[in-house]
């Protein structure tokens, strides 16, 4: 029973800054880090691909060299951008202004409806952010392409709602597919991703960022 108290208050802990939590991954063995390799080496067209953590909250950012033209179309509403930082979280959570814990229980506990936050950033994301862990990593061509189609099967085109502003002058917020619960994070979403491309690491049970980001070094 404390155990399940401890697991419960972590995850409301990492929820009210920022994302979410708990359960050990699973570390990926090196013969299939040494296969991933190997076939994106054969493939001879590395693309590099970066993954942002503030502790809490991961995302996706790629180049705008690496998109080509209607693969998400959202990105056009940053012309002048240069990368593009992809995250995922609660609908109502992640775009709060103040968050209080009866929407950090509504988030955690009950299956919600979700939102991509799409950033077009001025620069390369390490001068973006600066306090920030970031990690590079090489695709295969066709790892960014089935990376590229995950995310853009995340928005909700469907939605009546079509966005709105973001975190940042220079993000916005879009409708996502997908429901948002404690098993199901921001960084889940990421993890989901990276595996679509080809990189060997555990999904489930990856809910906190730290728990991504040890896989990712």
């Amino acid at each position: 029973m404390r155990a399940d108290k401890r697991i419960v208050a972590s995850l409301v802990l990492a929820l009210s800054a920022g994302c979410q939590s708990a359960v050990a991954p699973e570390i990926a063995r090196p013969a299939e880090a040494e296969t991933w390799a190997e076939q994106a080496a054969a493939e001879q067209a590395f693309r590099i691909i970066h993954v942002v953590s503030n502790g809490w909250h991961t995302g996706i950012v790629l180049a705008r060299s690496d998109l080509a033209h209607g693969d998400i179309p959202e990105i056009n509403d940053f012309p002048e951008a240069k990368f593009f930082e992809f995250s995922w979280g609660d609908a109502r959570y992640f775009p709060a202004p103040e968050k209080g814990l009866a929407m950090v229980i509504s988030a955690l506990f009950t299956p919600t409806p979700a939102v991509l936050h799409l950033a077009g950033l001025p620069a390369e994301p390490r001068k973006v952010f600066p306090n920030a862990e970031i990690v590079e990593l090489q695709l295969s061509s066709t790892g960014l392409q089935n990376l590229v189609a995950y995310i853009g099967d995340s928005f909700d085109r469907g939605a009546a709602d079509s966005g709105f502003p973001g975190l940042y002058r220079f993000s916005r917020f879009y409708p996502a597919t997908g429901r948002f619960h404690m098993f199901n994070t921001c960084n889940t979403w990421t993890a989901r991703g990276l595996k679509t491309a080809g990189i060997p690491l555990t999904v489930s049970g990856t809910l906190q960022a730290e728990e991504l980001m040890a896989q990712l070094r």
